[in-house]
């Protein structure tokens, strides 16, 4: 075996010469791993992506010369790589990290880790788990990448010709859905901005999302949601009722579950359990709107690394809901929805641009 193939290589790009050695170390504290060269800046790290043919690249976002979205550009236009940008909590790094995240990036390495309750040693386990299952789908996400700037290169079609998309079906008979339920990971704002964007203001129903993120990244991500969708999107409030038309994006650092009171379901927002790797989880949200609307759930579960929502969704199951999976080929990651569609919970297993006309038909 070539010594190129027994290593996933890593290119660092990052102007503070801490975090290049933070990373450097945490990354190859594993022998899978190698970090194969750094790069001071967005230039530097163009470069290098071009000369060394890194199979990921860690890239911050603020630095001089060229910052990481300049770079990023840059890169997924020309040498297409799976990219993880190093980013700021603060709201700032929260719209820039979005903006990354639409320009093609895989996912975020957080600067500051102090919003996970777990120790570093944990911290430094996921972060290599993640880059391991993004490394296993890179051939598949540059086919990807080059699909997608093929089509941004190609002339405009008009809606009649036979390459256009099909239209989204609508089913004038309500199937006895009273909610929807999304839950995802790595790899989900942009596939929340596409499933979301393409739903009609007028849904029947409220939608509960949890998206692994920290507080002021699901902030953002349900403001820019709102501004794109005929849907309003806001991040829940403890104590709000489940409103129809309504898509209620849990906090960063508190569970989302549902509970009856009188006529109505109510949000609750807490920290328990807390002994869950991610807060909020997708089983505890799933796991409590099973318990309040029954049978009457449809669940999506996208594109994300373990298989955090699964127990949530044999509840669903159990009790007479509807379960959609996005597939293999359109997910970042595929490991939530495996974990489903492997147990065969899933009724309906689908590419990311249709998942939307999937909920539709049943409503």
């Amino acid at each position: 075996m070539a010594i190129a193939d027994k290593y996933i290589r890593i290119l660092v790009v990052d102007d503070s010469a801490f975090m290049r050695k933070a990373i450097t170390i945490m990354l190859e504290s594993d022998p899978q791993i190698e970090v194969i060269d750094t790069a001071r800046n967005g230039a530097e790290g163009v470069e290098k992506v071009l000369k060394l043919k890194p199979d990921l690249v860690t890239m911050d976002i603020e630095m001089p010369q060229m910052d990481g979205l300049t770079a990023l550009r840059k890169i997924m236009s020309t040498n297409p790589v799976p990219v993880m940008m190093v980013s700021s909590l603060t709201n700032d790094g929260a719209k820039a990290t979005l903006d990354a995240l639409e320009l093609g990036a895989v996912d975020f390495i957080p600067k500051e880790l102090s919003y996970v309750s777990l120790d570093i040693v944990k911290i430094k386990e996921t972060l290599i788990q993640k880059i391991k299952a993004i490394h296993s789908r890179r051939r598949t996400l540059i086919a990807n990448y080059a699909l997608k700037r093929k089509a941004s290169q190609m002339p405009t079609r008009s809606s009649s010709s036979q390459d256009s998309p099909p239209p989204v079906m609508r089913r004038p008979m309500h199937k006895g859905m009273d909610v929807v339920t999304i839950g995802t990971s790595t790899g989900g704002p942009p596939a929340l901005q596409k499933v979301i964007s393409s739903l009609p203001g007028e849904m029947p129903v409220g939608i509960l999302v949890v998206q692994h993120m920290p507080p002021n990244f699901t902030r953002s991500l349900a403001e820019r949601l709102d501004g794109i969708s005929a849907l309003h999107v806001k991040e829940a409030e403890h104590g709000e009722p489940v409103a129809n038309g309504v898509v209620y994006i849990s906090p960063g650092d508190k569970h989302m579950k549902i509970r009856k009171w009188g006529n109505r379901a109510e949000i609750q927002l807490d920290t328990e359990p807390s002994d869950h790797l991610h807060k909020p989880s997708v089983d505890v949200m799933m796991d409590s709107v099973a318990e309040v609307y029954q049978g009457h759930t449809l669940a999506v579960i996208m594109t994300g690394m373990g298989c955090d929502g699964i127990v949530g969704l044999r509840k669903i199951k159990g009790l007479g809901g509807k379960i959609i999976a996005q597939n293999e080929n359109s997910c970042i990651v595929y490991g939530m929805p495996r974990a489903a569609v492997d147990e065969g919970l899933a009724d309906r297993v689908v590419a990311l641009e249709r998942i939307a006309p999937e909920i539709l038909s049943f409503f």
